[in-house]
């Protein structure tokens, strides 16, 4: 009885270590404002800085001002309010173009 409990106990930490590994996939590109903001893509704050990343590395901008990333998520929340059909990579776009 003791083995198969041993036995039992080892075959539910191998299957919960593999569900613990997988992974999710999103395509950034398709993310919508409404999807954004209601947080159906992931962590808000990971993607607020992924998508800053993003757009300041295609431009060689290699510093991360992080009081002026919170202002950028701010504006793109309000063009997302108004725009929830857009596409949240266009939304950032636009926020970080009007602060050049």
């Amino acid at each position: 009885m003791r083995i198969w409990f041993i036995v039992l106990c080892q075959l539910f930490a191998l299957l919960w270590a593999q569900a613990a590994q997988a992974q999710e996939v999103v395509d950034v590109a398709k993310i919508t404002c409404d999807q954004f903001l209601a947080g159906r893509v992931g962590d808000f704050t990971s993607m607020s800085f992924w998508l800053s990343g993003y757009y300041h590395g295609r431009r060689s901008n290699t510093v991360v001002d992080v009081s002026a990333v919170q202002k950028q998520v701010h504006s793109v929340m309000d063009y997302c309010l108004s725009h929830s059909d857009a596409l949240v990579m266009d939304a950032v776009k636009k926020v970080i173009e009007a602060a050049k």
